[in-house]
This record gives structure tokens, sequence and C-alpha cells, in this order.
């Protein structure tokens, strides 16, 4: 097996070159050229010789290249075909990596830990453009396919919002789906300055180790997830204006209060105040 060759800004630029390649804005493309992040991030993510990687955007392999000498199999998901020649040459002599010319969100992913993981759980790996990071999470979150852990790059504030709890500012319907899918915890925070091109904000490593069973029972999932969405429309409003106003939900205005009140709370309480067990009961009390 060949050792990494990317992940240096000089090698990274000669790749580029060599290709004339040019960084599509629609896909937002940064590129990590810092080795001490992606050491981190392989460690992170605890990858063995056991393990099938799933890597959402490789771009020009530099992370494929440390996945493939960590781990068994990577299957590499990349949406832009101007990269797959460079993906074919980086990756030469890499012998267990498959490269799939694919959006993830069309993927089946179930289909693919079948094939190269005889169904057991993947692990994800990603450093996702930032506009597609939560339809990418709540995407393998939802169709419930088999994954142990997600290691992603997010932006900073992103990953706060995944981790944080009731009563901050951070904290809204990602925070709640992540918690309950997921345990989240923010591994590195990765300045602007480890990335070609530069973004303009910071990013941060943070893992999410899939929970074998949710923390919360609740008898209708998509009703509770209804209701919180519901409930960070508008944040400024009170928990029960949020539920009367949403074009998603059908109860009355008497249905909703006595729902509240029989959490304790009081009929000004909004959203943010709630836990993911207190959205469940309110929840199992409508449906």
């Amino acid at each position: 097996m060949k050792q990494p060759t990317l992940g240096n800004p000089q090698n990274t630029i000669a790749v580029l070159q060599k290709y004339n390649f040019v960084f599509q804005k629609k896909f937002g493309q940064n590129f990590l050229i810092d080795t001490h992040v992606l050491d981190k991030i392989i460690r992170a993510a605890q990858i063995t010789e056991e393990d099938c990687v799933l890597e959402i955007g490789p771009g020009i392999g530099t992370m494929t290249q440390y996945l493939a000498c960590a781990a068994r199999r990577v299957i590499a998901v990349e949406i832009d075909r101007a990269l797959i020649p460079i993906l074919e040459d980086t990756l030469d002599g890499y012998e267990n990596v498959r490269v799939i010319n694919e959006d993830v969100l069309k993927v089946d992913i179930a289909k693919l830990a079948e094939e190269e993981n005889g169904g057991r759980p993947i692990k994800v790996v990603a450093n996702l453009p930032y506009y597609i990071t939560t339809p990418i999470i709540m995407g393998l979150f939802e169709k419930h396919v088999p994954v142990k852990s997600i290691t992603v790059m997010v932006q900073k504030e992103v990953a706060d919002r995944m981790q944080t709890g009731p009563g901050s500012k951070d904290y809204g319907a990602l925070s709640l789906a992540v918690q309950y899918y997921a345990d989240p915890y923010i591994v590195a925070n990765v300045p602007p300055n480890c990335f070609m091109p530069r973004p303009k904000v910071g990013s941060a490593v943070i893992r999410l180790d899939l929970h074998e069973e949710p923390p919360v029972k609740v008898k209708d999932e998509k009703l509770m997830f209804r209701l919180i969405r519901a409930s960070f429309n508008q944040r400024r409003k009170t928990l029960a204006n949020g539920l009367k106003n949403s074009p998603e939900l059908d109860f009355t205005k008497e249905e909703i209060e006595e729902a509240i009140l029989s959490l304790g709370k009081g009929p000004s309480i909004r959203g943010e105040a709630l836990t993911l067990a207190e959205f469940a009961a309110l929840a199992d009390r409508l449906s």
C-alpha cells in the first residue's frame, strides 16, 4: 500500500495545476492542506483495518489516501465529474478504494453497505460543503442506514449547534435531530488556513456516534420532528403560537395549550426551552 502523498500545499497545488482544475463554487469545494488535521480525523473516526468507510466528497483524494491506509475498504462518493480523472491518478496504487461519481443524496447507502460490508455498519467520514451538511447528515439518520459513526468537518457554528442544549441561542431543530439519533462531540477546531481555497469561516471536526436505541421513546417520530420544526421556525414566538401557525400541523388552539400545560409549562414558554424528552412527551400527548 502506498503512503499518502497529498495533504501538504505544494503537492495539492501541483495536482490542481496538472489538471487545470477550477474550483466550483456550487460544490462548495475547500481542500484540506494540513496533515495534522488529516491524522486527527483518522484518529477521531477510530478507523481500523476491519472497517469499511464511506467518504463523502473526496475532492482530489487527500483524505482518501489516509483512509485507504487505515481501513479495509473505502468507498468515495464524488459529485464533481471533473475530479474523477484526478482521483484515478491520485488513488492509483490504492487497491482498496472504489470511487463513485454520483450525488450522495441519490446513492442507496444501505445497498452499498450490503455489497461492500455484508450489511454490517459502516463508518462515514466527510469534509462536507457547508450548504449541504444538514441534508446529508439527516438523510443518513432518517433512512436508518447501517452506520456506526459519522466523523465530519463542518462549519464551526454548525458543529456548535449540533452539540448544544436547551436555552442557548445555537439550540434548534438540528441540535434535537442530531441528539435524537447520535451522541455528538467536537474533536477539533480547524482554522481557515488549513484549506485551499481558504473559507471565510472557521471549521470543526465533529464525531457523531449513532445510538443503538434513541435516548427517548416516542410513539410518532415524524410528528415529534414536525413539532420541533414548527417551534423553531419562528423562534421569537411562544411555543403555542409556533405550533398554531404551522402549516404542517393540524391541532386546535385548545389541544396545543392543554398539551403544553401537561408538560408542567406555562403558556409563554418558547420552544428553545424544551428538552428532547419534553418534545417526545408533547408528541405523545398530541398523537
